[in-house]
């Protein structure tokens, strides 16, 4: 009796220990995901197109917060100012402790300067890497005097580089100037007088107290073992390649001042001439180059060409719907220069949305040129070619409505709003019917009209009276 009753009391708990369980199993834990390396070519000139590349492959590893960046470099060198890019985009990525370079082949010059932008440096059997003089891009020596100048630049940049990442500065400048040489611990490894180039062996022997590899990490046969040797072997690998659009996108961003230029005074030109013609056009395809180039080059996303089309809404609001209102054309106007400078601004997803100054400062001087160039070309339209055949051609129509040329001053002296003027419309003076405009004030029609002046082939009119 007593065993079962025991029996109940241990059946009943094992129940209400079952029943308070959570019926749900415990989640497995996750399985961690794959490490991912961004791997970007470095290969032939060092170059404007190819800074696009590195610019691109830098923005697209930090918004897939990437593992690794690494540099598979291949060249004879190339353009300094190329250079100093490529070093400061490099410096956007993090973690900067995971910047790799695999030197294929050869790093000579600007190569070897990138190559310190990066925490370790592998070189494949064969390859080399020095001979980083500045030269001319004629391939000849520079005179003494810029040479000395040029050569200190290099050196202060490439120093702070090598620095950073831990290098021994003393054997990049010896591959920067020909006068500083190079021994460690009592081993010449270059005199003076010459450059220093290093091959894969030479640049991983390890020197001085206690020893250090000389400036490579290692020697290794390919991509694959490079990425074993620094503990990637099971990473997701995404090469990054050069597009055709990116080699075009070079040409539109360093003609983006006259792609403003033309599309300013396009759009000037159409907002005072009825209708839509060639130069809202040549004003409309201008823009779209201009915008379309920066988003290629990576400069800009699509948030320029939104707030311009906003812009752009809410000038034609000012000029057709509510003349004379100002502050819709401001505003307009505002975001349409805005949309400019943030096309033109150079920003990475780590940084903050608000552009700085520095930033700023060659996009600003961009526009501004744009802008004073577009004053002088409109003024210059409004004083020699009021009465060129084209212009007329886009603004006047005669009495029954057909296209065609008719006198630029009406026979009548004074006439009649035949449709509401917002600013433009049309109005009759004698038999002429003919396209016109106000300076910005609201006409109804059949309000009486004279014409005060006629410029870039538009007849401007006032109220009578």
């Amino acid at each position: 009796m007593k065993h079962t009753a025991l029996a109940a009391l241990l059946s009943m708990a094992s129940v209400l220990v079952a029943w308070s369980q959570p019926s749900n199993p415990a989640p497995l834990p996750a399985s961690p995901q794959p490490k991912k390396v961004f791997v970007v070519p470095i290969q032939g000139d060092i170059e404007p197109a190819l800074v696009y590349v590195v610019r691109r492959a830098v923005k697209e590893a930090s918004e897939a917060k990437a593992d690794a960046l690494v540099l598979h470099m291949n060249t004879n060198g190339g353009r300094v100012d190329s250079t100093e890019e490529i070093l400061q985009i490099i410096q956007k990525f993090e973690p900067q402790a995971q910047t790799y370079t695999l030197i294929d082949t050869k790093a000579f010059s600007a190569g070897a300067f990138i190559s310190a932008g990066t925490r370790a440096i592998y070189m494949t059997p064969g390859s080399v890497i020095g001979a980083a003089t500045p030269i001319l891009a004629t391939g000849q020596e520079m005179p003494k005097a810029i040479e000395e100048k040029m050569t200190s630049g290099v050196r202060g940049l490439v120093r702070a580089a090598a620095e950073r990442h831990g290098h021994n500065t003393a054997v990049f400048d010896a591959m920067v100037d020909r006068d500083q040489g190079l021994t460690i611990e009592g081993k010449e490894i270059v005199p003076k007088g010459k450059i220093l180039t290093l091959t894969a062996q030479e640049a991983q022997q390890s020197l001085g107290k206690p020893p250090t590899p000389l400036l490579s990490a290692g020697t290794v046969d390919s991509l694959e073992a490079m990425l074993a040797s620094a503990g990637l072997s099971a990473a997701a690998v995404i090469h990054v390649e050069e597009t055709g659009f990116e080699a075009i996108s070079r040409w539109i961003v360093k003609m983006s001042p006259i792609l403003l230029l033309i599309g300013i005074v396009g759009i000037y030109v159409e907002m005072k001439t009825p209708g839509f013609g060639l130069a809202g056009i040549s004003g409309v395809a201008a823009l779209l180059v201009f915008f379309f180039g920066h988003s290629v080059a990576g400069l800009s996303g699509q948030e320029g060409l939104v707030l311009f089309a906003l812009g752009l809404a809410l000038v034609l609001v000012e000029v057709f719907f509510l003349p004379g209102t100002l502050i819709p054309g401001l505003l307009g106007t505002a975001l349409i220069l805005v949309a400019f400078l943030i096309t033109m601004t150079d920003r990475y997803p780590a940084e903050p949305i608000m552009p700085t100054l520095p930033q700023l400062r060659l996009p600003m001087l961009k526009l501004a040129s744009s802008l004073v160039g577009s004053v002088i070309v409109i003024g210059l339209l409004a004083r020699y070619l009021p009465e060129a055949p084209f212009l007329r051609k886009m603004t006047l129509t005669n009495a029954s409505g057909d296209s065609g040329v008719i006198p630029s001053q009406p026979a009548e002296p004074t006439g009649l709003a035949t449709t509401d003027l917002r600013p433009s419309g049309k109005a009759r003076f004698g038999d002429s019917l003919l396209d016109v405009s106000t300076a910005g004030e609201y006409l109804c029609s059949g309000t009486p009209l004279r014409v005060t002046r006629r410029e870039l082939g538009t007849i401007f009119v006032e109220r009578v009276g």
